[in-house]
């Protein structure tokens, strides 16, 4: 496909639908491991919870190595600038190996902190530990899929990545229950069996990626010059990866926040919420994968200087992305206790999931202007529009909300209903903008 002469709504299929499909086996990779945490206890379900924040510190490293490196080697390929994607590409790798130590080591060395300040039970924080510590030791080999992904992602390949998500999600289903529960000779390992269970998932997704990508004809031409780091492409992968890997870390400081409000009704609540957040990401798919194919044809025609082409790609991911979610919002309301009661059979659990999923319907048409709207600046270089986005969205706003919800001695509910008001409040805005 040529992303810069091909109709854009064809591209969007082209290209959404196979990262859509790969994201969906992604979440429901999540929701396994989740399914699983309440087979074991309610405790253990709260635990993978409450651990969200926590594990998206490497979400949000991987959207930032990626981001980066699928927007420079697009533009760089859109450019015409065949050694600049090259070097790129070499320099997303590199990087994506010296910041998985840093994120090791915030993972390793704060978790426990973190599900304190959520008011965990110590029995919740050792089994959310059991987890966390073994996630965080593998994180190299999450950024490096990402890292390895970016150039299949800037030459329109989204395919790949979507079929080793698809086996990856079959792999984990065979193994959870293995790990976890034991069998033969592998004894019971609980939910450190769901972290270990990811992390050979991950490890299979890493190879299947390098073979495919030394397959590459660009990266065939790859040299030892290549190899060695040059100080002007780090910086730019820095500048363009750093402000959305910080505003994107701001989500778990919301992540921390609403967790901690949840937490004052309960583990059952945090547990109910935790699973009601699971369904949202798969209903948010779509726009990811929209997100995706954004950033890909939008950083192509930046580089080519194609404006008219970047204004035609954003406003048809809004339009697209909008009619998606107000029919997820309507089937997200009509299903929400049937889907809460497939995490657990606890009618507390039940209650609280379900009361969080119907008011969440509402919100949900108002999450594609933020999310499309930070792949728009990210493809266009402008990632301090990015960043200033995501501080507001997910820093500021959420301790507002929270303070405000405090003052207003709000319940469970009413907590939430302020969330859905200032969201929207928020994504308008930020449209006008």
């Amino acid at each position: 496909m040529n992303l810069l002469k091909d109709n854009i709504p064809k591209l969007f299929k082209k290209l959404a639908l196979p990262a859509s499909v790969g994201m969906l086996f992604q979440t429901l990779y999540n929701i396994v491991d989740t399914f699983f945490a309440g087979k074991i206890s309610p405790e253990a379900l709260s635990a993978l919870s409450k651990s969200f924040p926590l594990y998206f510190i490497i979400v949000a490293t991987s959207i930032g190595v990626t981001v980066a490196g699928t927007s420079l080697i697009a533009n760089s390929i859109g450019e015409n600038k065949k050694e600049n994607a090259l070097n790129y590409f070499t320099h997303i790798i590199l990087y994506g190996i010296l910041i998985s130590f840093v994120v090791t080591y915030l993972g390793l060395n704060f978790s426990e902190r973190v599900f304190y300040i959520m008011e965990s039970t110590k029995e919740v924080t050792n089994l959310g530990l059991e987890y966390t510590n073994i996630i965080f030791s593998g994180s190299i080999i999450f950024i490096l899929v990402v890292a390895l992904n970016s150039l299949l992602n800037a030459e329109g390949d989204t395919k790949t990545y979507r079929n080793i998500l698809i086996l990856t999600f079959f792999l984990n289903i065979i193994l959870n229950p293995i790990l976890i529960f034991g069998f033969l000779f592998i004894p019971a390992l609980g939910v450190k069996g769901i972290a270990i269970a990811t992390i050979i998932a991950q490890s299979v997704s890493l190879i299947i990626l390098l073979v495919k990508v030394l397959k590459n004809h660009r990266v065939k031409k790859i040299t030892k010059e290549y190899l060695s780091p040059k100080l002007f492409f780090f910086k730019n992968i820095f500048f363009q990866s750093i402000p959305i890997i910080v505003s994107i870390c701001a989500y778990s400081v919301t992540a921390t926040i609403v967790f901690t409000y949840v937490g004052m009704s309960g583990e059952y609540a945090t547990a109910g919420y935790g699973a009601g957040t699971r369904i949202e990401q798969v209903v948010l798919l779509p726009i990811l994968g929209i997100n995706t194919a954004l950033i890909s044809i939008i950083a192509q025609n930046f580089g080519a200087k194609n404006f008219s082409r970047i204004k035609e790609t954003y406003f048809t991911a809004i339009k697209y992305s909008f009619m998606i979610m107000i029919l997820s919002g309507v089937t997200v309301y009509l299903l929400a206790s049937i889907i809460t009661a497939f995490f657990s059979n606890d009618p507390q659990v039940i209650d609280f999931g379900t009361r969080y999923l119907k008011i969440s319907a509402f919100v949900l048409p108002a999450y594609p202007i933020f999310f499309l709207s930070n792949g728009f600046f990210m493809a266009l270089k402008k990632s301090e529009n990015a960043m200033i986005n995501n501080f507001l969205r997910n820093l500021l706003m959420p301790i507002f909300i929270f303070y405000l919800a405090n003052y207003l001695s709000a319940d469970f509910n009413s907590f939430f209903w302020l969330w859905v008001a200032f969201n929207w409040i928020f994504s308008l805005i930020l449209l006008t903008f």
